[in-house]
């Protein structure tokens, strides 16, 4: 098992499992860097080899595996069986680093990862560093591959999402500030066990430099910090919602603080002030249909604030790459408005004339990004009690949704289920939430799924509500990805706009 610790990879022969996109950018980079590549994949018709079966693994020095294979693959049970090591994307990625142009180093990493918010997060802090000047790049799980990003020699400094299934391999690397934003259970068919998955997500932590950022209302982060194997001298640094303590950031009358990076770590008065990185009006282009920024995108901030902090980005770049800032699509984006079919519930009409001459509309929200049960649970918070109608559904990779709908049955006006197999959504709501109206979509054609989702959703939507598509699960059984669920979603809302004039 301890065969080839160190690999001399300009000599070494390198099997490359999986030719997925992460896949093919490692082949594309070790053409040029390694003795020899080998290409394993059984849906690959241009890979060297199907079957493992069919390698020689005692030609084979390192095996670097897609994201997407489990630890309990047979290529990877037999590779570390032979003493092969067995290797990320980001562990390669880490070897193959390349000095920067402008300093004649490897650009730092700031690397995060977490259960839900973690694209938002990397794309504020890269909009953060752009802003403070430096030539940054949101890379890893999100845009390019961190494998092509580590030899560019253009790029300063690397914003990195990191996801579990990417940490699982990796060992050597050294953040110089790196995140945990948030636990909750994930992918557990993945990882075989919910604390499995969190000691992967902890990995991020391991040989950090500067800072260990975690989120001070969630004990896991706090707890994985402690646990870590870090730099002499890193700093636990957190991030509130509430007034922050020191060492941390947070939010106090509306202006987003930094107690952690104002001063030198060594000034006797640091305990006595801080500096102003920010405000929520910075935000409000993030806000809801209700105009109020949710709870987490806040938290995000603060995350992203916290890591360029900690690389040295100043308080007014803080503040103007946050006001910059862009969220992708499928995250809580409105995507259009309609008049209600449905008349207003007894009690919840409008208190003057003039708004009962004119309806509040219905708006639809699209967080098809949602996941998960924790990432929709967050969504679901961000709307008023009585005023969801949710689109749910989909793959739920081994999670339960009993707290999900006990947190946050309380949003809900009625709730519209696809996907395959939604029993356990189903179940859940039954126990929890048994006076909500749920229709169960026929899954049968997947390619009017959507169609006869938002339908139903908007028939059972009341002035003022919102449709939300924050399904809390997976999307293969009906949709390519999460993107092609939400552009679905977006064209059906758009529909049902255009036609109500």
């Amino acid at each position: 098992m301890g065969r080839r610790l160190m690999v001399d990879l300009a000599r070494a022969t390198v099997l490359v499992a999986g030719l997925g996109i992460t896949g093919r950018a490692v082949v594309g980079v070790l053409q040029t860097r390694a003795g020899a590549v080998l290409t394993l994949d059984a849906d690959a018709p241009d890979a060297d080899h199907r079957d493992i079966t069919d390698v020689d693994l005692t030609a084979v020095d390192v095996v670097v595996v897609s994201p997407g294979w489990r630890p309990t693959h047979p290529a990877l049970v037999a590779a570390q069986a032979a003493g092969v090591p067995v290797w990320s994307e980001i562990e390669l990625a880490w070897h193959l680093r390349t000095p920067v142009t402008a300093t004649g180093e490897p650009a730092p990493w700031l690397a995060l990862t977490g259960t839900n918010g973690k694209t938002t997060t990397v794309e504020m802090l890269a909009a953060i560093l752009t802003a403070d000047g430096q030539r940054a790049a949101a890379v890893g799980n999100v845009g390019r591959p961190l494998i092509e990003a580590v030899v560019d020699p253009e790029l300063d400094v690397l914003a990195i999402e990191l996801s579990s299934f990417q940490l699982h391999f990796t060992t050597s690397m050294s953040a110089e500030v790196a995140a945990v934003l948030n636990v909750a259970p994930d992918h557990i068919d993945w990882h075989g066990s919910f604390e499995d998955y969190t000691l992967d997500k902890g990995r991020i932590y391991s040989h950090a430099q500067v800072a260990c950022v975690y989120n001070a209302q969630d004990q896991l982060t706090e707890d994985l910090v402690v646990a870590a194997d870090v730099v002499e001298g890193a700093r636990a640094v957190g991030f509130t919602l509430g007034a922050p303590g020191r060492a941390q950031l947070g939010v106090v009358d509306s202006i987003l603080v930094d107690r952690a990076f104002h001063t030198p770590a060594n000034d006797p008065k640091r305990h006595t002030f801080a500096a102003e990185i920010g405000s929520l009006d910075d935000l409000a282009h993030l806000a809801g249909p209700d105009g109020v920024v949710p709870a987490h995108v806040v938290a995000d901030a603060l995350a992203a604030a916290a890591l360029a902090r900690g690389h040295g980005v100043s308080a007014a770049a803080v503040r103007d790459g946050l006001r910059a800032f862009t969220p992708g699509g499928h995250r809580i984006q409105t995507v259009a408005v309609a008049p209600a079919l449905a008349p207003a519930s007894p009690g919840t009409e409008a208190p003057d004339a003039a708004a009962q001459d004119e309806p509040r509309p219905v708006s639809f929200v699209d967080d098809s990004k949602a996941t998960n049960a924790h990432a929709a649970a967050a969504s679901l918070a961000s709307f008023a009690p009585g005023s969801v109608v949710w689109i749910a559904g989909g793959l739920a990779k081994g999670a339960t949704f009993d707290a999900l709908v006990e947190d946050r049955g309380d949003r809900l006006r009625a709730v519209v289920l696809i996907g395959v197999d939604h029993h356990e959504l189903s179940e859940a709501l039954a126990r929890h939430a048994g006076d909500i109206p749920v229709v169960e979509v026929d899954p049968g054609d997947t390619g009017t799924v959507m169609q006869r989702a938002v339908d139903q959703a908007y028939q059972l939507a009341r002035p003022g509500d919102t449709v939300l598509l924050a399904p809390a699960c997976a999307s293969m059984d009906q949709f390519a990805s999460y993107a092609e669920r939400g552009r679905a979603f977006t064209d059906e809302a758009v529909r049902i706009a255009s036609a109500a004039g």
